[in-house]
């Protein structure tokens, strides 16, 4: 069956009319989206989804850009995109070769970046496998940050398609040293007695809990060898990709001891619209609904998030995990 994000850019490169319509979504030009943005703007961006003008210079596009590189419509940056697009996603999936039982431990051997990428066209950041950024994306790998949820959050049950792992070993490439990671949940603080939903909890239970509970990171030097099973990822977009706003990435498992890939993503996806950040419109955040493989079919950049440790779920089941 064909990858519906490919079915999508089909759909969208039949005609003007449809691109036009998909683009008025995104950006929030349609009526049902309330917009007043102003008739010189419409006027203008018409003329870029009929082809008689060119896009705008985006204002992430390097400064190195070949002079001989000419203005191209909109139209056919899309066709050229599209096309780019298609050829990609036939190599793109995921490919399973090995699964292992009772991980206690995984070593991220890159960390995700502290913050995201919305519209950067040329930094090579991955934006496919954007996740949860800083010590969230270690906190996600790990199953006491699930058990804490009931004491932490509003959620007693944590999500049933993750599960985390003992422990968690990264280096920090501020200092170099590789740390180990496992959580604590710690009372921080305490609610106001004497405020009314607290009173009423209080009438309903005199001995409610006052305590504020939050999860508590902690890392110490790691006192033992490389854990056996590492988590890297790539961003394997190229220059010309980039050009017409492809993002590439690779996302693997690898056996630290033998060097064998045991399991790997490769996964494309690519703005329709080419970078147009019209009305606050975020590029690589809208990619993610035209992604192979799909995130969702609607609305993928909100379960991008956690997407990496559901993947190493896939081959490095933890110790304890229910098969």
């Amino acid at each position: 069956m064909k990858n519906d994000a490919v079915r999508k850019l089909n759909d969208a490169t039949a005609t003007p009319s449809r691109f036009q319509w998909v683009l008025a979504r995104e950006t929030g030009l349609g009526q049902s989206r309330g917009s007043r943005i102003s008739k010189l703007l419409l006027a203008g961006m018409a003329l870029w989804l009929c082809g008689c003008g060119t896009l705008p210079n985006s204002d992430a596009v390097a400064a190195d850009v070949p002079a001989s590189k000419q203005p191209q419509s909109l139209k056919e940056r899309q066709r050229i995109a599209g096309e780019m697009f298609r050829e990609r996603c036939k190599k793109a999936g995921v490919f399973i070769h090995r699964t292992v039982e009772d991980v206690e431990g995984v070593f991220l051997m890159k960390l995700r970046p502290d913050k995201i990428n919305f519209g950067n066209q040329y930094l090579m950041d991955d934006p496919y496998g954007r996740d949860v950024t800083g010590d969230g994306y270690i906190e996600v790998f790990l199953k006491d940050f699930y058990e804490s949820w009931k004491k932490t959050t509003s959620r007693p049950q944590s999500p049933g398609d993750i599960r985390g792992y003992d422990y968690v070993e990264a280096v920090d490439p501020k200092d170099g040293v590789r740390y180990r990671y496992k959580g604590t949940v710690k009372a921080t603080r305490k609610m106001q007695a004497d405020a009314p939903n607290v009173q009423l909890e209080l009438r309903r239970n005199p001995n409610f809990d006052l305590n504020i509970y939050e999860y508590i990171l902690e890392r110490k030097p790691s006192p033992a060898p490389l854990p056996r099973y590492g988590v890297t990822y790539d961003d394997i977009s190229t220059r010309e990709e980039r050009d017409y706003w492809i993002a590439g990435s690779s996302l693997r498992v690898i056996d630290l001891q033998t060097n064998e890939v045991i399991a790997e993503r490769i996964g494309y996806m690519v703005d329709w619209a080419q970078g147009i950040s019209v009305g606050g419109r975020s590029p690589w955040l809208l990619a993610a609904d035209n992604a192979c493989p799909e995130f969702a079919p609607q609305r993928g950049a909100t379960v991008q998030a956690t997407q990496t440790v559901r993947f190493v779920n896939k081959s490095l089941k933890p110790t304890g995990a229910k098969q």
